[in-house]
């Protein structure tokens, strides 16, 4: 039987996967378009039809095929990635791989069917559609995201779900159920108003349950999740995005807030565009799901001690991945839900008012703040180090110098000093540094480092455009870096497979940021004058190596060996003197 990973790739061009996210036009036999990994605006997201992957020569640096190319889209594993593939592609894995479908479909049909009961429940329950409707939440709302209930009985959950044909032991895989010390099964969530918990393409995956005020015992959390499973990951799952998607790509802006119930407030409210952490602590994985849509981030937490601690760790690593920040502070200390309930319609012009983290840090802090001037500002100016951009660090800069009536100047010697003291900050890599390029999985291959090398690179890119420029780089043979060799040699025919065929592969597809109406003689002038540099390269590189060779003959005292080597020096100078201009 064929393998379902083939036959996925066989049935599903790798073309037609991309292009529903991302606009790819013609470039030699290959596609271009803009990566949709990072920010840019010239394209370096190559997609090679004829290979079935894809790479992006920008600063991501890396490549795949569609499995990896969904997975990083989405932020998906692989099994999450295979079955989306597979239903789009339609091949029946359940046909093709039973004990891959035993292991993960029959999750997702198990959590199905718990929402199912709990909605029924809760619809069925006086006192949790009392405690919703307390809440100021519209039926249509509640409908909407599928709240539920979940009964103060130990088992009902499971019961339900045994009656219906599923396995206990499937139950407690997908975290509905556990067993207690004298090894029966409990109901995980009990007493619970329940949040159904959504990955990116809206299916249930798990649970956030609330506990009934009149259960509340204070020996609970009053909100527990459910742990972590081969479906659930809580570092990946953002409440209420696959509702608010679509408006946060429209916008390009996305608002942080901290419980589900902010956010069905908000919603309700018409704010499209919000997403919550749901109890649990941001990670970078969850701005890396809403970074892929939009470049701005309103950050709205409470207004009490903890929110606040919270929104500035928010804050602080949203600019570590270069999004621009907004703060949004709830008026009258309340949090969101309670400020939407009491002011119906408000909300999204007091958000659209929302200063900048500058501002907000500026005011807390510089002008707000306890401790002397020197550490209120220092406190600011560390901010500036999780910046991405350079650009708004010197934006930051000048906001500081404003409010703080202190010099920029001084401000930048002080920035210095706690650069100095911050070992443990995070190493900023300028993706300009670097040409290297990297095969399918990532891996580093032969990486360019001298200008001779990254000449060379282009002059086989430009011979993947224009063959008719190989014999020009044969006579030139003699300036090659030597790990260069088998390259020219498969390009000169004189082999029949890459030593290394990622390494071609992705200078073929490399390639194809650089293909443009161009006529072959103007490609063969452009290798010509390519030609020349690499020559000048070579014979300045050996220049610089007789200069260290001459400094250890001299500490040997070997004047002899001095003598001949300056003789060489020299001899290599008036060839670069003589070199004609380009």
């Amino acid at each position: 039987m064929q393998d379902p990973i083939q036959q996925i790739k066989e049935k599903l061009p790798i073309a037609e996967v991309v292009r529903e996210y991302v606009r790819l036009m013609p470039a030699g036999k290959n596609l271009k378009g803009l990566c949709p990994f990072h920010k840019e605006k010239t394209p370096s997201f190559i997609v090679s039809p004829d290979r079935g992957t894809w790479h992006c020569f920008g600063s991501c640096n890396e490549g795949g095929d569609i499995f990896s190319f969904v997975m990083k889209y989405h932020t998906l594993e692989f099994h999450e990635a295979l079955k989306m593939l597979a239903e789009k592609a339609g091949v029946e894995l359940r046909s093709v791989s039973p004990s891959s479908q035993k292991e993960f479909g029959v999750l997702y049909d198990v959590v199905d069917a718990a929402k199912d009961f709990f909605v029924q429940q809760r619809q069925e329950v006086a006192e949790a559609t009392a405690y919703l409707a307390g809440r100021a939440l519209a039926p249509e709302t509640i409908d909407a995201f599928e709240i539920g209930y979940a009964p103060a009985e130990p088992d009902a959950l499971m019961l339900y779900l045994v009656n219906r044909g599923y396995d206990v032991a499937d139950v407690e895989r997908a975290g509905m159920v556990f067993k207690n010390e004298r090894g029966m099964y409990i109901d995980r969530f009990r007493g619970r108003i329940m949040f159904p918990l959504y990955n990116v393409f809206g299916k249930a995956v798990g649970f956030s349950g609330r506990i009934l005020p009149r259960l509340d015992t204070g020996t609970t959390g009053k909100y527990i999740n459910t742990p972590e499973t081969l479906l659930f990951n809580k570092s990946k799952i953002l409440y209420g995005f696959h509702k608010t998607k679509a408006g946060i790509r429209e916008t390009g802006e996305a608002m942080l807030v901290e419980g589900q119930m902010d956010l069905l407030m908000l919603y309700q409210d018409g704010v499209r565009n919000a997403v919550a952490v749901s109890g649990t602590a941001l990670t970078s994985q969850h701005l890396d799901i809403i970074k892929k849509m939009a470049h701005r981030l309103v950050v709205a937490f409470d207004a009490d001690q903890a929110g606040q601690a919270a929104a500035e760790r928010a804050i602080d690593m949203a600019h570590r991945l270069d999004f621009e920040v907004l703060v949004f502070t709830v008026p009258d200390g309340k949090d969101a839900a309670e400020y939407v309930a009491a002011h119906p319609g408000a909300i999204a012009r007091l958000i659209a008012a929302s200063p900048t983290a500058v501002t907000y840090y500026s005011n807390r802090y510089i002008l707000n703040g306890e401790g002397s001037q020197k550490e209120r500002v220092r406190h600011v100016l560390r901010k500036v180090i999780e910046l991405a951009s350079p650009l708004e660090q010197y934006a930051w800069m000048q906001k500081i110098a404003e409010v703080a009536r202190i010099k920029e100047s001084v401000l930048v010697d002080e920035l210095a000093l706690l650069k100095k003291s911050a070992p443990s900050a995070v190493p900023r890599i300028d993706p300009r540094a670097t040409v290297t390029i990297a095969g399918s999985g990532g891996e580093q291959l032969y990486e360019p480092h001298t200008r001779r090398e990254k000449v060379w690179v282009r002059l086989f890119m430009n011979a993947l455009i224009e063959p008719g420029t190989i014999g020009a780089l044969v006579d030139a043979e003699t300036f090659l870096p030597e790990k260069y060799d088998g390259v020219l040699a498969y390009l000169n025919g004189k082999e029949s497979q890459p030593e290394d065929k990622a390494f071609l592969d992705a200078l073929d597809m490399r390639s194809s940021l650089v293909v443009q109406e161009s006529s072959a003689e103007s490609m063969r002038a452009e290798t010509a004058f390519l030609l020349q540099e690499v020559r000048r390269e070579y014979i300045r590189e050996r220049r610089e190596e007789l200069a260290m060779q001459i400094q250890e003959a001299e500490r040997a005292h070997d004047q002899k060996r001095v003598d001949a080597l300056v003789a060489a020096f020299d001899e290599m100078a008036k060839v670069i003197d003589n070199e004609p201009r380009g």
